[in-house]
């Protein structure tokens, strides 16, 4: 009778926590590979017990490097069936009286789908709490049974982290935990992280108040302050995490705290830039701001060729080293052009002063821009100005959120050293010819957003006072492309196009440039993320990862490793 065990030998500290190797079938002395195994994506280890696929599988020692030589001294035995495993989390979920969808219910299929569609990972359950208290239970049945453990606000992870990244997670879709908590007369709010942008835009803004932070209503708070929270309004008030003053957590072991930078001012460090990677945020207490009494969307739409378009980018790279109010947030957006040889230059975002007083403050650069761009300007209302930037409501509940099959780099200048000519050049040039040209033309589009500059809140926070590793940027790039028809399967030459994109800018850059990229545009195939997310922080979150999940619970691909 033939057992299925498997022979392993541990890879670097990334992969610290799983294991490599080859799924094999012993047949007494007769060992014969029957599958392939991704150290990315695949198996996990933790104190010697194993999980693939639903099986509880143990070690009876620690594989070592000769195993995968042929010597099969230590084999990990399969103990239980994946039906027996589906079992015990499933009747230990319902025993805690807590909402869960499973491989085989009539919602798995929908709960289960990805904002992404290039992603296809089956949890092993879905959970659906509605208190810390039951977050809580679900942490200590998911390390309990050795599973990863992962949170879903509002699932726009651009590589399905909140489905865990890969099979077999459990997920805690936080769907059901949407209040929003004004207090008006200290200014702040707490806001639970089953909510999305536009639910919180809405009630904030009701209340006249606001907060900063990135334009899709259908994004969940949760990760989008856990990395960031970028938004028109983030050179006047800061990243969405700036403004976060106390986080209320349930850790790995299941503890609910409160961390604030009073209580616990490391952890609080951490949490805000790479939440995630500690414990599940239930809520955020956070700093809100008077809204704006008047809000102007700005759309100035050239067709410009090759050089023009770089002449463009340098004159606007000038343009913000200037004396800028704050009050300007702004972005160029580049699509395909009219013909080959040529770009579609966008310059859009948010004027939040008088209205008056944006064409002095555009003046200097539109006068090195060609002549009669095509114009629009929407004067309203702060809430007015965040729905029109949302494509025109904040309601989430009217209408499902839209999929897309697609990929995503990022790329963030550095203010010290801002791009070149010849990179430039090399840009544009590439978007106008290869842009015009590649497969995926009518699908893609690269966003040049205005983080820095003179008068910046994001880089006036000490780049030591958070674990966001990036306060001196000028730019962040997102480039991102989809698929024919926004379905699946993505091509190839998607993922080869926008590669392309970002080396023509970092090819034609000094070989030391110090380059990062933006958590948020979470990218699945940068090689080296730790150091272009994170920058020089990421030691000492290791060091919190180790402290206060050292059995590697909260874990997907873009984790901070215990």
């Amino acid at each position: 009778m033939k057992q299925l065990v498997s022979v392993f030998t541990p890879r670097s500290r990334r992969n610290r926590g799983q294991v490599s190797g080859r799924f094999l079938s012993m047949d007494s002395n007769q060992i014969t590979t029957i599958a392939a195994y991704s150290p990315r994506y695949g198996l996990h280890w933790k104190a010697k017990q194993y999980i693939y696929q639903g099986h509880h599988v143990l070690c009876s020692e620690t594989p070592s490097t000769s195993t995968m030589l042929g010597l099969a001294k230590y084999a990990l035995v399969v103990i239980a069936t994946p039906l027996a495993f589906a079992s015990n989390l499933k009747g230990s979920l319902m025993s805690s009286g807590i909402s869960a969808s499973f491989p085989g219910d009539t919602s798995y299929a929908s709960d289960s789908t990805a904002f992404n569609l290039r992603f296809t990972f089956k949890p092993a359950a879905i959970t659906f709490p509605r208190t810390a208290q039951e977050v809580s239970q679900i942490v200590k049945i998911g390390a309990s049974e050795n599973l990863e453990v992962v949170a879903r606000s509002g699932g726009h992870s651009y590589i399905a982290n909140g489905l865990g990244g890969q099979n077999g997670a459990l997920v805690i879709d936080l769907r059901n935990m949407g209040k929003v908590t004004i207090n008006s007369t200290k200014g702040t709010a707490l806001i639970e992280t089953g909510n999305r942008l536009g639910d919180i835009a809405t009630a904030l803004g009701n209340a006249g108040r606001a907060l900063p932070h990135g334009t899709c209503a259908y994004v969940g708070i949760g990760g989008h302050a856990a990395y960031g929270g970028f938004g028109f309004t983030s050179r006047m008030w800061g990243l969405t995490l700036d403004t976060i003053q106390a986080v209320n957590l349930v850790l790995a072991n299941g503890t609910i705290t409160r961390v604030t930078n009073q209580n616990n001012p490391e952890l609080f460090w951490g949490l805000r830039g790479s939440a995630s990677s500690f414990g599940i945020a239930t809520s955020y207490e956070v700093k809100t701001f008077p809204a704006p009494p008047s809000s102007t969307v700005f759309e100035y739409s050239w067709t410009l060729n090759i050089t023009l378009a770089a002449k463009g980018i340098s004159a606007f790279q000038s343009f913000v080293q200037t004396n800028i109010p704050p009050q300007f947030g702004a972005e160029i957006n580049f699509t395909k052009g009219p013909k080959s040889g040529t770009i579609t230059f966008t310059l859009t975002g948010g004027w939040y002063g008088a209205p008056q007083d944006l064409k002095a403050v555009l003046a200097p650069y539109l006068q090195q821009m060609p002549a009669k761009p095509e114009v629009n300007l929407n004067v309203g209302t702060y809430l007015n100005s965040v729905a029109a930037l949302a494509g025109g409501s904040l309601n989430t509940k009217s209408a499902p959120d839209a999929h897309d099959t697609f990929y995503v780099k990022s790329l963030m200048t550095p203010a010290s050293s801002p791009m070149s000519d010849a990179a430039i050049l090399a840009f544009t040039r590439y978007l106008a010819i290869q842009g015009f040209a590649s497969k995926t033309a009518s699908e893609w589009f690269v966003q040049l957003e205005l983080y820095g500059g003179t008068n910046s809140a994001i880089n006036a926070v000490p780049v030591g006072a958070t674990s966001f590793a990036h306060r001196s940027s000028l730019f962040t790039f997102q480039f991102y492309a989809s698929s024919p028809g926004k379905v699946p399967p993505y091509p190839q030459y998607g993922f080869k196009f926008l590669d392309d994109a970002v080396n023509s800018i970092i090819s034609n850059s000094p070989k030391n440039w110090d380059y990062g990229a933006y958590t948020n545009y979470v990218d699945d195939k940068l090689a080296d993320w730790k150091l272009r997310y994170y920058g020089s922080h990421y030691p000492r979150l290791r060091a919190l990862k180790d402290k206060y999940d050292p059995r590697n619970v909260f874990r997907f691909p873009t984790a901070i490793e215990e």
